[in-house]
């Protein structure tokens, strides 16, 4: 089941799957609100790599947003 709720503890991260064996680069930990308005203004490359992880879920951005 996801968190949904908008002060749920997420981390936001960047996998950038260009580098040999990928990273993840966290680009925010804190409230799910605040994640997603961070993810909404990174450009459009960058969304594509994007993932938020609940305590018990990880989504990707655009699945989220229904891409």
């Amino acid at each position: 089941m996801r968190t949904t709720y908008d002060g749920a503890t997420v981390r936001l991260y960047h996998l950038d799957s260009a580098a040999e064996g990928g990273a993840a680069n966290t680009l925010f930990y804190g409230p799910l609100d605040e994640a997603m308005r961070i993810a909404a203004a990174q450009p459009e490359a960058v969304q594509d790599g994007l993932f938020i992880a609940t305590d018990n879920d990880v989504i990707a951005w655009c699945d989220l947003m229904g891409e």
